[in-house]
């Protein structure tokens, strides 16, 4: 599993990242690579520990620990070491269907539970993949081959995020009749117009599609499944382009339909003002920025968004983080970041011990930038909006911040974030971007399938299963489990698959 004593010898080395300075100047990655040298030492540091928990995906005080996937990371390790790279390809093959997505955007389980990581700094696994995947890429190893023999089964999955590509990929392969319904006028979901393009390059995504176009998968765009039974006007088409059709219409074409259309309810932040103009959900910005960027094929960069705008990020996560890089992209006057929560530990407090997934103060590249356009990190912490105030005009100006603090409630013993009393502060803001997760999925498209819902509008299913409560329709991704990981997404549509398939065939090879 690598050089029994690499860890030891060789110390972690990250690959190149672009200055500050010079990466807010445009949206294109910024994380390099090392030499192919240097990247097997990385590898080599992999250690025979025994008990691999990085390829675990085991879920430990209800965080995950380790690759859900169950990728057999020392193996691949010990491959990229070997410098056997076409065969570590195959390796990871077996179990992941996107390597190219996870190595850009995952937050690295794996390597939050490795072993060499208690001691020290863990195994660079992510970057191990990264190194695999473009090496496979580069040596034209990644095939999408059309099956041989078609089984006569047509499968319809709704939602081209990576638990819907998973799944069509898989369930192709298999020989199944697979076509993919996206509401957006470009195939990825989340992964086209949720993450910026500086995180992944929009052409990641547009290769690994024309590979399964060829191999035989049908995507159709501008389908809003699931408008058609929430009234919309006409029939065919709409005005703005989007097809219209209908539930019944798939049900009486398909063997089998995969719901994958994500937990894309965003969470509202009900204060006063709120209708003042400035005032967005963070993955509407984001997808008109990408949008804008893509349409233009990156000659226009959308400037106007957010260029001498004092901003307001309401929520310390990615997708808040994203923001943050974002507008000092489009030239913001400030940017603030607003966390409800007390500020992390620096390192693993006593109750959070390994592997457990670590609670700790991370600093993403967003506040990175912060730092060095402004001086300091954007965050500010037990803190949110307590009202939006409008001008004349309608349009937002100001808002009033509020502090937080840890109370216990009485009735049910939880302890909540409520507002302390008197430390209201009025700072201006002319853009609010709202990054404060999601409720779970849209309920026009639930309704429009008749699929039953738990408390958190997640699509019921049974006991760790993907079929719903309807006979021909199953789902996966964060439309199945809440708002998750694009790793969590590739192995819930892969399992989603191997479930499509036994109903269909009446066993499984997948």
């Amino acid at each position: 599993m690598g050089k029994a004593t690499g860890f030891l010898e060789f110390e972690r080395v990250d690959g190149p990242v672009t200055k500050e300075e010079d990466r807010v100047k445009d949206f294109h990655e910024f994380h390099g690579s090392l030499a192919l040298e240097e990247q097997k030492k990385q590898a080599g540091r992999c250690m025979d520990c025994g008990v691999p928990f990085c390829q675990a995906g085991l879920m430990i005080a209800g965080m995950a620990s380790g690759c859900p996937l169950h990728n057999l990371v020392p193996e691949v390790n010990d491959l990229v070491w070997q410098g056997c790279l076409e065969q570590a390809y195959e390796r990871l093959s077996v179990t992941h269907s996107f390597p190219e997505f996870t190595c850009r955007v995952c937050p690295a389980l794996c390597e939050a539970a490795c072993t060499c990581g208690l001691h020290g700094a863990p195994v660079a696994t992510k970057e191990n993949e990264k190194t695999v995947i473009e090496y496979a890429y580069a040596h034209d190893l990644v095939k999408e081959e059309a099956p041989k023999v078609r089984t006569g089964k047509k499968v319809a999955v709704i939602g081209s995020g990576p638990s819907g590509l998973a799944a069509a990929q898989l369930l192709n392969r298999r020989g199944h009749e697979v076509t993919v319904y996206e509401r957006k006028d470009r195939v990825g979901g989340l992964l086209r117009y949720g993450i910026p393009n500086m995180k992944l390059e929009k052409s990641v995504i547009d290769r690994r599609i024309k590979l399964m176009e060829d191999a035989g998968v049908k995507f159709v765009v501008n389908a809003d499944i699931g408008a058609y039974e929430k009234g919309a006007a006409g029939k065919g088409v709409q005005a703005d382009g989007k097809a219209l059709i209908s539930v019944a219409q798939l049900e009486e074409e398909y063997d089998a339909i995969i719901l994958a259309c994500g937990a894309s309810h965003p969470r509202d932040i009900n204060a006063p003002g709120r209708d003042a103009k400035g005032i967005y959900f963070a993955v509407d910005f984001l997808g008109q920025v990408t949008k804008s960027l893509l349409d233009s094929d990156f000659k226009k960069v959308p400037y106007e968004m957010a260029k001498d705008k004092d901003v307001i990020v309401i929520g310390g996560g990615d997708t808040g983080n994203d923001c943050v890089g974002s507008c000092i992209r489009l030239g913001a006057r400030s940017v603030t970041q607003l966390e409800m929560m007390p500020k992390p530990a620096e390192t693993r407090l006593p109750s959070n011990p390994w592997p457990e997934w670590p609670r700790i103060l991370k600093v993403d590249y967003g506040q990175e930038e912060a730092i060095w356009k402004f001086g300091e990190d954007p965050r500010v912490y037990q803190t949110t909006v307590k009202e939006f105030v409008k001008d004349e005009k309608g349009n937002l100006k100001e808002v009033v911040l509020v502090s937080l603090e840890a109370k216990r409630d009485e009735k049910t013993g939880r302890m909540n974030m409520v507002p302390v009393a008197g430390s209201e502060k009025t700072v201006p803001a002319q853009l609010v971007l709202i990054a404060a997760g999601f409720l779970g999925s849209e309920s026009y498209v639930t309704e429009a399938f008749g699929v039953e819902v738990d408390g958190r509008t997640n699509v019921k299913t049974k006991s760790c299963g993907y079929h719903t409560s309807k006979a021909k329709i199953f789902t996966a991704g964060d439309m199945h489990r809440g708002q998750s990981l694009v790793v969590w997404a590739i192995a819930e549509g892969r399992g989603a698959a191997k479930e499509v398939d036994a109903a269909l065939m009446g066993y499984t090879n997948l």
